[in-house]
């Protein structure tokens, strides 16, 4: 019988598409690059430019909807009914978190204030403020901000009664001053009975606070406000991160660079500067929490980009409990999602402003991913978890994501229409474990005080270039040891069990075992790392989906409900027809 070879097939959601290039046509046909959300490029070689030109306007229009209700995850279906999409939705509960840190009591209160989102409507409804302020004054401080966006509790460290709060820019100009938005800030110092003052932390570089004052905003002035240390950090704007992005990007898809051009290119972009910037913020507020017990204020311009950067990495610092996987995924949903992050501006979810698009998620999740490298066995999670939600923040696949705050959320039903991601993480989560982890270890107990001297940083190949074939091995260093670990496992099972019986050999010759491998009898039969037939030890394969519907996970080559881009074209580099020698291999083996 002929063996039939199938043809290779890379399926790609629309929303991950990030722009189309027509490269100018060869001898070949006409050339087409993808550049993708995730960091894919694909290339394509039509052999009619006019098919060519079809298929990326085709493309355009599909990778960049109108509509909220033409994204992706409106139409996904799986296998689950009603109750388990409910379940689904209620897998985490912010109410239930503030409770964990102690919250509401005696200093600090929740408030409807935001009920109905006409205070601030990028806030969430639900939000906490201390005890001692009335309405008129945070409505009053609201008016003297920017968006609306109060000074609310963001997180509070039981241990001492530090607090960690988040708000807008003040519209102060340069000489304005607002009498409720002082007392509301004074409120938040009198919260913390253990300390006489508080810090003020602006993210921004001071010059652009300053050149804020020329149009109304500004910063907070310390003459106004008692017993306040003002700081400045500087995290660039939106517009420079995703220029530096760019560049680096570009470096990333060098064919062939020289040591010497791939580092250029590295520093030139300044990428490794700005994680730089935003960690060094994130240990500055950690360590006026636990090491002066003073409360801090964070803002940036508006609060919802720079200002979620700065309070999420602080509470992975301070928080063991924002190191576990469940723990991350709260703090996303909290300082992220609850507090209106810009994810559809920011992913370019929509066909809109392309300035408005920018990789702050990104950058955090890259400052949690250099910590596990500093720390690797502080974190639950392992890389693989972070690349998931950094996928899935583009896929639009799950409801989490979409929308800018939650009132957009609401209005668009997404609570009803869509599933949640955190669920399905959770369910999945044997593939995020990191097997270093462990709850009794220093690294995994209080504060982290990692180091951010520049040689610290490192450039994350996991992420960048994860679709880079020659980058790295089909089993990751993770890989190996849950497989050793899950063999532990069963070893420390099978000395639990019965006990074996040890009998003479035949001639009543009783072996000496010298080596590892004269072991026998059932007691050690292989490790990972001896050879085995395929069906003996434990085999490598990758997870099977457990619903009916096709998951549109990280690294997936199944995907439904998305384009099928083959067009019996041919990829410049493999034709479709030959199979990866790689994956033969892998697969022989």
């Amino acid at each position: 019988m002929e063996h039939i070879r199938l043809p290779k097939v890379t399926n790609v959601l629309h929303s991950l598409i990030c722009r189309l290039e027509k490269q100018v046509n060869t001898s070949t046909g006409s050339p087409l690059l993808i550049h993708c959300k995730n960091f894919q490029v694909l290339h394509f070689v039509f052999p009619q430019e006019q098919d060519c030109v079809h298929i990326q306007a085709s493309l355009q229009r599909l990778s960049q909807p109108e509509q909220y209700e033409e994204l992706y995850c409106f139409s996904y279906k799986p296998n689950v009914d009603e109750a388990e999409r409910k379940e689904e939705w209620s897998f985490l509960n912010l109410k239930a978190e503030y409770r964990r840190l102690g919250i509401p009591n005696s200093l600090w209160k929740s408030s409807p204030v935001n009920q109905s989102y006409k205070v601030s409507d990028t806030y969430p409804a639900e939000l906490y403020v201390p005890e001692s302020a009335t309405q008129q004054v945070i409505v009053g401080s609201s008016k003297f901000r920017s968006r609306g966006r109060f000074p609310t509790l963001s997180y509070y460290c039981k241990d001492n009664q530090a607090a960690i709060c988040r708000s807008s820019q003040p519209l102060s100009g340069f000489s304005a001053r607002c009498l409720e938005d002082e007392q509301l800030l004074e409120a938040i110092r009198r919260s913390n009975p253990r300390s006489d003052f508080m810090y003020v932390v602006d993210t921004r570089p001071k010059l652009n606070a300053i050149a804020n004052r020329a149009a109304g905003k500004g910063y907070e002035n310390e003459d106004h406000y008692s017993n306040i240390k003002f700081q400045f950090i500087s995290i660039e704007n939106i517009h420079v991160m995703r220029s530096s992005q760019q560049k680096m990007l570009d470096v990333c898809e060098l064919r062939t660079p020289s040591m010497a051009n791939f580092l250029e290119g590295l520093e030139g972009s300044g990428w490794l500067k700005h994680i730089k910037a935003v960690l060094d913020a994130g240990v500055f507020v950690a360590k006026a929490i636990s090491e002066e017990g003073a409360s801090v204020l964070v803002h940036c311009s508006d609060g919802w980009d720079r200002t979620a950067q700065v309070c999420s990495v602080a509470c992975v610092l301070l928080e063991p409990y924002y190191r576990s996987l469940k723990g991350l995924m709260v703090l996303i949903e909290r300082e992220w999602v609850s507090f209106g992050h810009k994810f559809s501006h920011r992913c370019n979810h929509l066909d809109g402003d392309s300035k408005e698009v920018s990789p702050v998620m990104d950058q955090f999740l890259e400052c949690v991913w250099q910590l596990t490298e500093q720390f690797p066995c502080a974190f639950e999670f392992n890389e693989r978890f972070l690349i998931a939600v950094h996928h899935h923040m583009y896929a639009c696949q799950y409801g989490n994501f979409v929308g800018n705050n939650q009132r957009e959320r609401q209005q668009l039903g997404l609570r009803d229409k869509t599933h949640s991601l955190w669920k399905h993480l959770w369910d999945t989560r044997g593939d995020y474990i990191n097997p270093l982890y462990r709850t009794d270890n220093c690294q995994s107990q209080g504060v982290l005080r990692p180091s951010t001297a520049p040689y610290c940083f490192k450039f994350w190949s996991g992420l960048y270039n994860r679709f880079d074939r020659g980058m790295h091995p089909r089993q990751s260093v993770e890989d190996y040891l849950m497989a050793v670990r899950e063999e532990t496992v069963q070893l420390e099972e099978q000395l639990e069990g019965p006990p074996l019986s040890w009998g003479l050999a035949p001639g009543g010759f009783v072996p000496q075992a010298g080596t590892p491998q004269d072991y026998s009898g059932g007691f050690i039969a292989s490790s990972p790392c001896q050879q085995r037939s395929p069906v003996d030890g434990l085999a490598f394969t990758p997870p099977q989906n457990q619903t009916s519907e096709a998951d549109l996970s990280v690294g997936s080559e199944q995907e439904s409900g998305i384009a099928d881009v083959s067009f019996n074209s041919q990829l410049s580099e493999e034709g479709p027809g030959e199979p990866d020698p790689d994956d033969a291999a892998y697969s022989a083996a």
